[in-house]
This record gives structure tokens, sequence and C-alpha cells, in this order.
């Protein structure tokens, strides 16, 4: 009787059964589709990052286009985090072999699956991980690295806002002597404030973290202040922005009730949305400010544009709020050009739109 070789199936067929499950709020189903796999034979790193990773990914782009609400967004990550947990379960880790590397999430960043991604892959491959999860204040983690002395810091960020934050906590590594590996959408595509901010290391993704991480990253040789590689902070005008941002919002509403008198008629709910974008809008300069990169800034406002697109809300408001906001900031110059740049910009996606229609 001649011998039979096992086919593998695709990893493809298990992403679409997960991704129906998640879509249908259906964690039973999301979990055992992982499990299947897990039976069938297909390597857990790629159920980790090319099933699960590939459905978490999807689900951001589906909230994007207005097809997943929040609520269904927030219930299909916690049900992919519980697939990640029940195949960790069944599934036997090797004995750690390599170094200790902690994982963590910047402070005020809650959107910890990527970190919970990374962390898995490195323990499947013989690290021995400390995965510490979302918003970690940055006393905390240094405490926890002085008590540990892991060999690196994998740190993972994917709003933009807190790059600020994500400088300090890299410095305040670094002075503890542990070197760090920067990850996550926050740091740029190309990785480029992970560079600025003087991380040892970054990487676009978890399996490229893992291969980084398999040598050890060079130490730092010295402490240093997070102005040391942004001289261009020395202008304050970041701080003052930062400091401002209240003061800020409340002049562009108030701007923004006289140029669209249908807003003193909005609900409750609609009042506070608007707030929240207005302060996203500061937020975002000011970020842009700090890096010293206006198309940080600008990506953001375009993004909105098509966000708000998505869910048919007309982006009337965009131009009015950056020209209040700049009437504000007449006197910093860095400030006001990101907000002409930007500004431009969108008149010509409005443009562009326009001659489809």
């Amino acid at each position: 009787m001649g011998s039979t070789i096992a086919v593998v199936p695709e990893v493809d067929e298990y992403a679409e059964r997960l991704w129906a499950a998640v879509a249908d709020g259906d964690e039973t189903a999301a979990v055992g589709s992982v499990l299947d796999g897990y039976r069938a034979g297909i390597d857990p790193e790629a159920l980790l990052l090319d099933v699960i990773g590939a459905v978490q990914r999807r689900v951001g782009i589906e909230w994007a286009g207005n097809r997943l609400t929040v609520a269904q967004e927030h219930a299909a990550t916690s049900i992919n985090d519980r697939a990640i947990a029940a195949l960790a379960h069944v599934h036997r880790f090797p004995e750690p072999t390599r170094g200790r590397i902690t994982v963590s999430c910047v402070d005020g960043e809650w959107h910890a699956l990527p970190a919970r991604l990374l962390a898995e892959v490195l323990r499947l491959r013989g690290f021995r991980i400390d995965y510490l999860g979302a918003q970690v204040p940055g006393p905390h983690l240094i405490a926890h690295l002085h008590r540990t002395g892991p060999d690196a810091v994998a740190l993972s960020g994917s709003i933009a806002t807190r790059l600020p934050t994500a400088h300090a906590t890299i410095t305040a590594c670094q002075a503890a002597g542990i070197p760090v590996m920067a990850g996550g959408a926050a740091f740029g595509p190309d990785g480029r404030y992970a560079r600025q901010f003087g991380a040892q290391a970054w990487a676009p993704d978890a399996r490229a973290a893992a291969d980084r991480l398999a040598e050890p990253l060079p130490r730092p040789h010295e402490a240093h202040q997070p102005i040391d590689d942004l001289p261009h902070l020395a202008d304050q005008e970041y701080t003052m922005i930062s400091r401002s941002n209240r003061q800020l919002v409340q002049a562009m509403y108030t701007g923004l009730e006289d140029r669209i008198p249908a807003m003193r008629d909005y609900t409750d709910l609609q009042h506070q949305h608007t707030a929240e974008d207005l302060a996203h809008i500061v937020d975002f300069l000011a970020t842009a400010v700090y890096t010293g990169d206006s198309s940080l800034f600008t990506s953001f406002i375009l993004w909105t544009a098509e966000i708000l697109e998505a869910r048919a809300v007309p982006a009337t408001a965009l131009p009015p709020s950056l020209e209040l906001l700049g009437a504000e900031l007449r006197d910093f110059p860095r400030a006001t050009a990101m907000l002409r740049e930007a500004g431009a910009a969108l008149a010509s996606l409005v443009a562009g739109r326009e001659v489809r229609a």
C-alpha cells in the first residue's frame, strides 16, 4: 500500500473562514477556523500573520469604508485576540533559547493586536517574551526594564499623534541601556520616524522584526535628550500648540458656527463629534510640527476627507477649519505653512472629485 501525502489547505481558505466568522461576530466559529487550520498542519506563524493578521487588516479597511461600525470593529478585534489565545493554548511553544524581549505599546496606544501578534511570533522563534500590552506608561515600562534587563524593547505604535510620547519612551529606554526596535503604522510606512527618533532598529511587520531580532541590536552608546534628534523644536511651536489645544479647538468651533449656521442646531452628540474631529486636527498638526514633516498632517487631512466621503458626510467643514486654525496660529510659521500645504492638497482632491462627477 503506497504512502499518502498530506496536502495542507491554502492559508487563504482559513483567512476567509475567519473573516466570515469575525464579520458575523461569531467567536466560536472564529476560534474553530483557526484551530482547524492548526490541525490541518498550517504553520502557527502563518496562522498568526497570514490568517489572523490578514483578517485584522481587513477589519480596518472595512471600518474605513463604513462597512463596519465602530462597535463591530471592536468586537472583531476582541474575537481575533481570543483566536490568538486559543492557538497559543494548543500549541507547544519551544523552550526559550534566544534572548529576552519586552514587547510594549506606546503610552496612549490602545491598538494592541499588532504587538500581541509580534509577541507570539517571537515566542514561536524561541525568544523569552514579556508582553506588556496596550497603554503602557513610560515610567512603568522603564521600571520593568530595570527589573528584568531584557536584550531589547519592541515598541509598537499605530496612532501618529503618540509619536512625541514614543520619542520620549525610546530615549528613556536607551538611557536605561536597552536598545529599541520600533514598529507600527505610527512610525511611517518606511520607518522614517523610528530613524528620526534614534531607535536602534525598525521593522515593517512581525516577520521582519523577528528576523532582525535574531541578531542582537546594538546597545545605546549614551543617553541624549529628544531635542538632540529634532533641533527644530527649539522654536517652541510644538509646545505652544500642544498647550493651547483646548483654546484652539474652542476658537475653531466658534468660527465654524459663524460660517456654518446649521451647526447651532446640532444635537449634543453632533457637537461632541465635531469637537473631537477638531481636536484631532490640532493634535495631528502638533505632531507634524514635532516631527518637522508636513506630509504627516496633509496625509491625515486627505484621509479624513476620504473617511467623511465614505460616510456620506460632506467635507465642507474641513477647509474653513484649516483657515480658522491658521488664523489662530498666524505667528507660527512652520504650522501655518503646513496648514497651507494641507489646504491646497484638499482643494485639489475636491476639484478632482468634481471633475469626475
